[in-house]
């Protein structure tokens, strides 16, 4: 028999014998004596009080997150604030205001013109600072170069205030700073307040490998004089030009991003961290070849926990949606047989022209396999830019639609492939989901991205695309073919779906690191 005493700040057990057992929530604390006198219990019992007591009155630990807004920027970061939630650490996002008037407005209960103060979602604090658009600038018509331009210009200014306002008075104590590396500024704002600071890199680690070489001068990259020069770098194979990141080509046409991720690497020697939402098993060598440069920790995959097998109504996901996804296509995937569907989804920002989606709908006809195709509908448009009488012709085999619960789709018994931008999260949930892929890539870091799903992860196939990027109808056709009568595909993906698990299990790498960035941050307190 047991009796359980409990007051404010302890939870007392005495089992037979006259033995207790001290439980101090506080501080998940146990404590197992035999009392010899009435005297001693007594007196722990007044000493366990004191403690928590005191424990009552110490600082928060805070880390603040500061994302881009961008939904594949925000994301990661909040789900790796999760993870530094539960292990009792207070965590606070600081995003631009864009960011709550595409989500967070929509989804509140009073929703105002005037961006809130604060909002809080799963546990997690959510501030807003000006990224300039208060200036006049039409954020629908504004360029990538205007908006890197403005957000370097107001954000330092934004994120300086809300340091000063929230976590420099009373007990909120700020021992890290976690961005993303399209806001290198914040390094230089931490440094101003002397807080540790740490990046989450958002790409896979050879993408960092890459960037880093290259802005460092460590090796040799296509010029305007030899374009076509051959890459050859530590932990990956040969790259060609059209393997590399669309950055660091002469025929790049962005100049605010190279800027922007050279002033990253600038700023490097100002991070205590460098973070990666990837996994150790996933890119060894790679992450290994840096281990004397500039080490990167893995702390990934940061995915929704359903890919994990972990159960989504215990551990919550705190990702965000930028559009509303259609749920209805769930219940057309639950009528399909296994392993037949063919999903299609460009992700969030790339726009496909005409003739992209003409030679796409083609080769999905021509397939006579189920598809699920996602097709945003272009600003101030109700229609989806599709071939004229293609959902029509279709209808039967497969389904259109304008955003889907993308997690849920690779997750699914019916799908097959998916045929992808390349785009990182996307790839990641797909690793998790155990899909093959068909690589499309586009820009940034696809193309590298692509060549990992081909050369490196072996979980898929890359489209041959013309000088201009397009893909002929024929190749998807033979793509799908392929992955299709090809087993070898499926099983490495069910490999990588299975060492992912294992790295966010307990004991695994991710998890490891994860615990060890925390007792750091902690450690910094003293210091």
């Amino acid at each position: 028999m047991k009796l359980t005493r409990k007051n404010k700040f302890i939870s007392m057990t005495e089992t037979v014998g006259g033995e207790y057992y001290i439980s101090r929530p506080l501080l998940s604390l146990s404590i197992h004596v035999s009392f010899p006198s009435l005297t001693v219990f007594i007196s722990l019992i007044a000493k366990s009080i004191s403690m928590a007591s005191e424990d009552r009155n110490e600082e928060e630990l805070h880390v603040l997150l500061v994302a881009f807004s961008a939904q594949g920027h925000i994301n990661p970061l909040l789900r790796l604030g999760k993870k530094l939630l539960s292990r009792g650490l207070h965590v606070t996002l600081a995003t631009t205001e864009l960011v709550y008037h595409r989500v967070f407005k929509s989804s509140a209960a009073t929703p105002t013109a005037t961006v809130p103060t604060s909002i809080t979602t799963n546990g997690i604090q959510v501030l807003f600072f000006s990224d300039g658009f208060g200036t006049g600038l039409d954020n629908k018509t504004i360029t990538p170069d205007q908006y890197m331009e403005l957000i370097g210009k107001f954000g330092p200014i934004s994120l300086s205030n809300i340091i000063k306002d929230h976590f420099l008075n009373g007990s909120q104590k700020l021992v890290c700073i976690i961005n993303n590396p399209f806001v290198p500024w914040v390094a230089d704002v931490a440094a101003n307040f002397n807080i540790p600071c740490a990046c989450l890199w958002i790409q896979p680690c050879a993408l960092y490998a890459i960037y880093y070489r290259f802005y460092n001068n460590l090796n040799t990259f296509p010029t305007l004089e030899d374009p076509s020069m051959n890459v050859e770098l530590p932990g990956l194979p040969l790259l060609q030009p059209q393997d590399l990141p669309s950055f660091v080509l002469p025929s790049n046409p962005h100049g605010s991003i190279p800027k922007v991720l050279s002033s990253m690497f600038q700023h490097m020697k100002k991070l205590k961290w460098v973070l990666a939402n990837s996994f150790h098993e996933l890119e060894k060598e790679v992450i290994d070849s840096m281990a004397e440069l500039c080490p990167i920790t893995t702390v990934g995959p940061l995915v929704p926990p359903s890919l994990l097998g972990q159960d989504e109504n215990i551990e919550g996901d705190v990702g965000i949606e930028m559009w509303k996804p259609q749920d209805s296509c769930m219940e057309w995937l639950n009528q399909q047989p296994p392993s037949s569907v063919i999903y299609v989804s460009f992700g969030s920002i790339i726009v496909l022209t005409a003739k992209q989606l003409e030679s796409i709908a083609r080769a999905l006809r021509n397939s006579e396999k189920p598809f699920l195709w996602v097709v945003k509908r272009r600003d101030g448009e109700e229609a989806l830019p599709l071939p004229e009488g293609f959902v029509e012709e279709t209808k039967e085999k497969g389904m259109v639609v304008p955003w889907c619960p993308q997690t849920k789709v690779l997750s699914h018994p019916s799908v097959a492939c998916f045929l992808t931008h390349c785009g990182w999260n996307s790839m990641l949930e797909a690793i998790t989901a155990g899909t093959p892929m068909i690589a499309w890539p586009q820009w940034t870091d696809q193309p590298t991205n692509a060549k990992l799903i081909s050369d490196v992860f072996r979980l898929g196939i890359r489209l041959a695309q013309e000088s201009d990027g397009f893909v002929a109808t024929e190749e998807m056709e033979r793509a799908f073919e392929r992955i299709f009568s090809a087993g070898d595909f499926k099983r490495k993906a069910s490999e990588l779906k299975r060492a992912a698990r294992e790295a966010v299990a307990q004991g695994g790498s991710s998890e490891q690191n994860i615990q060890c960035f925390v007792d750091e941050i902690i450690g910094t307190k003293s210091t």
